[in-house]
């Protein structure tokens, strides 16, 4: 009898922590209408918003669609007023939020020139508008909002100094440790204490009063010549001050998509490349701040880099992207897969 109630207890217990542990589902919703690679997705007004895509040739899409979760279904929107790649991308107070990026140069051999554009969209106006440039030129950064002001964080640009108008993987070039405070309220800038890891192509999230920058990629913008990194710091905007290392991304990955939801920060897809090999990530991880914990949770569909996502209600949106590490001449193969992972139980 003792046995018995031992094992009912053992099972009870098992079940308990099944169903905290619950991994939740992921559920197919509308493709995206114009696949691309390097989108970038922001929930604002329950609505998620998907910006950028980048052609064959470096040339910037500058694509903008809405997408309903009420409806299923997209609808663009007006295009970006500068069309622009590998933006970093926010919203506050309703508002859409782009800066920097990289444009085609003016004349000569395809390259990414680092630019310094602030840009407010008004999704309920379907509107641009112009704001102070940031002090640096870059692209590739992450932005986030703290108590109503915005940081946009790290990066890749030309070394200063350097004769170079363009970064290219063939010619000198860095990555940014770079951190600017924006004040929508004045429309001004500031320098705020500089990230320890310089890095670009990174997740970003918000917990608690603190920004965590997860992952990207070392020494360089393009995957072929750069490193991917596994670490995960946190800037304290109210100190201006940088903590001591978090635990480590399970996955070392860039060009990915993330999202907030119950005080985690989701991570999905990326990619990596070397000499022998190509590669989209199907990784789904969880960071939680408040552990310092990662949960490893189940694979995307389809593996993907540069592809849109945010958090609607409990859903982690992940949309379009590419299937294939870049750098395949003459190749593309955008997905226009639109991915949602139920996170409730989580």
């Amino acid at each position: 009898m003792r046995r018995l109630v031992l094992a009912l207890a053992v099972l009870t217990t098992l079940g308990a922590l099944a169903a905290h542990a619950q991994p939740g589902r992921w559920v197919k919703l509308a493709p995206f209408p114009e696949p691309a690679e390097e989108l970038y997705g922001v929930a604002a007004g329950e609505k998620l918003y998907v910006l950028g895509g980048l052609a064959p040739g470096w040339i910037p899409r500058g694509l903008v669609f809405e997408y309903s979760s009420g409806t299923n279904a997209w609808t663009r929107k007006k295009p970006m007023a500068l069309p622009s790649h590998h933006v970093a991308v926010t919203t506050l107070g309703g508002k859409i939020y782009v800066f920097g990026g990289f444009v085609p140069p003016a004349a000569g051999p395809p390259a990414w020139v680092p630019i310094d554009n602030a840009w407010e969209y008004d999704p309920a106006a379907d509107t641009w508008k112009a704001l102070a440039p940031m002090p640096t030129r870059r692209g590739s950064p992450v932005a986030a909002v703290v108590a109503g002001k915005i940081y946009v964080i790290g990066g890749a640009s030309i070394h200063p100094g350097s004769p170079e108008p363009a970064v290219h993987p063939a010619r000198p070039h860095r990555a940014l440790g770079t951190v600017e405070e924006y004040d929508p309220a004045t429309d001004t800038w500031r320098a705020r204490s500089p990230m320890p890891t310089a890095r670009n192509h990174a997740a970003v999230g918000v917990v608690g009063g603190k920004v965590y920058v997860i992952g990207g990629r070392t020494g360089a913008a393009f995957i072929s010549v750069a490193s991917n990194t596994d670490v995960v710091e946190e800037y304290d905007p109210a100190t201006d001050q940088w903590g001591a290392i978090k635990a480590r991304m399970p996955t070392p990955r860039s060009a990915v998509a993330w999202g907030v939801h119950g005080g985690r920060i989701y991570v999905a897809g990326g990619e990596f490349q070397d000499s022998r090999l190509m590669a989209a990530f199907r990784a789904l991880e969880a960071y939680d701040p408040a552990t310092n914990t990662w949960s490893v949770l189940p694979q995307l569909p389809i593996p993907r880099h540069g592809l849109a996502g945010d958090v609607i209600g409990n859903r982690l949106h992940l949309v379009s992207g590419d299937v294939q590490s870049a750098g395949i001449a003459g190749m593309s193969l955008h997905s226009d897969s639109h991915d949602a992972f139920e996170l409730s139980g989580q």
